[in-house]
């Protein structure tokens, strides 16, 4: 005997359509990949992050690490911070890109093994967060815009310079002996404090002046080769949140699990700007939602543009029906069905054909003695496996039988 094969149904999707439908999507997936892979090939040539002097993109600083070594300058990137107080000393100028990402505990030794080592240190946009520590008596203020600003200083660096770019993080101080150079609207945005027991600290507001775009303009150039080339050695210091030393120890100020004085949650990082673009972002989403809505207006009822079989859309909800396991839908619009169809047989109203106080009557008066028609055959509870639900489907039709034939 040879087997028949059963043709497909109306619901059964054939590898074509589904290749039909999907290639698009994989298409377009697959040419994600492909372009990702092509820029991360392209990008990962020269390009390390901001503020890295092996990166050659606008906002990175490799041009000023390389004026820099043309004038004798060894440059050295370290990304920890035992690298970076290892390798302090008088003849080194140490330059922390991010003071504000280290912890407390980090800010604690590097001041420490700055001040020991009588060198130099540049601190780049530094905040409350690593001023205390790192830069004691100075306190910042808002920032500036960055623009071309005069040194208006005694400072020899600033003065050879003449007109810089400079703004972000301006500084107040209090009590120590420190220069002040381009001042934006009455206080500093460079500050050089000087301590000669412990080497001296230069404070920058903004780092732009080493960005690679921006070296060239005004005397950006010479400023920064003379901050960052005073020393014959530079430590180019890109704090990490990888280092180990920024994990929590016993000594660094934890105390049963708390958090760690100076140390933020994680909401409390996120820039304001951030949270409130997300709620305007929300609010739109909303109203554009019942915008579109309005829209769309009441439902209508359309023409098909095919004529489709009353068989064939009965087998679909069905099979939706199954699906789902609604055999609690499927009962009630069986019983429905049912109680639609025998009431004007049996005299009562469309509009009391789902009432069991006037239905169950009036079949019971219709149908012969000893036929007891249940309530919980029209009106009963949600049969719990398919088996019932076939056997109250067979009980219903030989209901309205009976009823039709009485």
């Amino acid at each position: 005997m040879t087997a028949v094969s059963t043709p497909p149904t109306s619901s059964s999707v054939t590898p074509r359509q589904v290749w039909l439908r999907a290639r698009g999507v994989l298409l377009a997936v697959l040419l994600l990949v492909v372009a990702g892979i092509a820029l991360a090939a392209t990008r990962s040539g020269d390009q390390h992050g901001r503020l890295d002097p092996r990166s050659a993109d606008r906002y990175g600083s490799k041009a000023i690490a390389e004026l820099l070594k043309d004038h004798g300058i060894s440059v050295r990137v370290v990304t920890t911070l035992q690298d970076a107080t290892s390798a302090t000393g008088s003849d080194t100028t140490l330059l922390v890109t991010a003071p504000n990402l280290l912890t407390p505990h980090q800010q604690t030794t590097l001041r420490a093994a700055t001040a020991a080592a009588s060198g130099r240190t540049v601190l780049l946009g530094a905040r409350s967060a690593s001023l205390g520590t790192l830069a004691p008596g100075v306190r910042s203020e808002p920032s500036a815009s960055v623009v071309t600003r005069p040194p208006g200083c005694s400072m020899a660096e600033a003065r050879r310079a003449g007109a810089v770019e400079t703004g972000g993080i301006r500084y107040a101080s209090n009590g120590v002996d420190a220069i002040a150079c381009y001042p934006a609207a009455g206080l500093p945005s460079v500050l050089l404090l000087r301590q000669p027991t412990a080497g001296d600290t230069v404070l920058l507001g903004s780092p732009d002046l080493l960005y690679n775009e921006r070296l060239a303009h005004q005397g950006n150039a010479s400023l920064a080769l003379q901050l960052l080339g005073s020393r014959p050695h530079l430590v180019w210091y890109l704090p990490s949140l990888s280092d180990p030393s920024a994990a929590r120890t016993p000594g660094d100020g934890t105390t049963n699990g708390d958090m760690v004085d100076g140390e933020r949650s994680f909401i409390e990082l996120i820039p304001s700007g951030w949270l409130w673009g997300t709620l305007q972002l929300a609010l739109a989403a909303v109203l554009a939602a019942i915008w579109r809505a309005r829209r769309l207006g009441p439902l209508v009822t359309e023409r098909l543009p095919v004529a489709i079989r009353a068989s064939e859309s009965t087998e679909g909800r069905a099979r939706l029906n199954r699906k789902a396991n609604a055999r609690d839908r499927a009962a009630a619009s069986l019983r429905r069905a049912t109680r639609t169809r025998v009431a004007p047989l049996v005299g009562v109203s469309p509009r009391d054909a789902h009432s069991p106080a006037v239905l169950l009557p009036a079949l019971s008066a219709r149908l012969p003695r000893g036929h007891g028609v249940t309530n919980d055959l029209l009106f009963g509870p949600a049969p719990a496996e398919d088996a019932a639900l076939v056997f109250l489907a067979d009980q219903l039709d030989s209901l309205e039988r009976e009823v039709r034939t009485s």
